[in-house]
């Protein structure tokens, strides 16, 4: 009896000479290593979430993690797909040859963003990637200089989206800007929008840019002012 009592007081003493203990695993990468599946009786069950906590395990390393639930929370209400620009300063226009005649897009960089994630948008060719087929909704706003300008209509210039797919470039929509013509002194409001429902294909290019926009003075780029949004509504 003494010796086994003994050997059990070894055997305690023992444990906190070890920092690791492997259930079915001789290599425990953790404090507590279970190669295994795991059975639990009886749990209480939960009341609310304030003052919780889940466990969640971790894909790559099976490694399991506390996390608080309102990160589910707000994930669950956030759209991947959304993504907001704007450039004030530095605005140059690029033209491409898959582009249609005319057209030129913002430079537009992903470090520009307001709002979504970096990886939505190609500083190749400074467009917005589509992530997954559907109905977008789309905004863009471009005001040249300051807004108003002696007449520039000769060209019709304004404001426009391309859509590029499978290397065809398109443009799914454009306006011009607007003129009036006043008494001594003809003049082009150079600010125009596009904000509509557009549908794409997951890996469609799109691209901010202007129309007929040969005439433009590049000198008044650097007081333009570009911008726009788009995200995902409908599958």
């Amino acid at each position: 009896m003494k010796k086994k009592f003994y050997s059990l007081l070894l055997a305690c003493a023992a444990f906190p000479l070890f920092s690791q203990v492997g259930i079915n695993t001789a290599t425990p990468a953790a404090t507590l290593d279970v190669n295994g599946t795991l059975i639990v009786r009886d749990t209480p069950q939960a009341t609310a979430l304030p003052g919780y906590q889940l466990l969640a395990s971790n894909q790559g390393s099976d490694q399991v993690f506390v996390m608080d639930p309102q990160l589910i929370i707000s994930a669950a209400n956030v759209n991947p797909s959304m993504y907001a620009a704007k450039k004030t300063a530095g605005i140059s226009l690029l033209s491409l040859g898959l582009f249609p005649s005319g057209f030129r897009a913002v430079n537009f960089l992903a470090a520009e963003r307001t709002l979504g994630s970096a990886s939505l948008f190609s500083d190749t060719d400074n467009s917005y990637v589509i992530p997954s087929t559907g109905v977008y909704a789309v905004g863009f706003t471009f005001r040249y200089g300051t807004g108003l300008q002696a007449s520039l209509l000769a060209n019709n210039p304004g404001v426009g989206i391309v859509r590029t797919r499978a290397g065809v470039a398109t443009t799914i929509d454009s306006r011009p800007f607007s003129g009036a013509n006043l008494v001594l002194l003809s003049l082009t409001i150079s600010e125009s929008s596009l904000n509509s429902l557009y549908s794409f294909q997951a890996g469609d290019k799109v691209s901010f840019g202007l129309v007929g926009s040969t005439a433009l003075d590049v000198g008044l780029l650097g007081s333009s002012v570009a911008s726009f949004y788009i995200y995902k509504i409908s599958d």
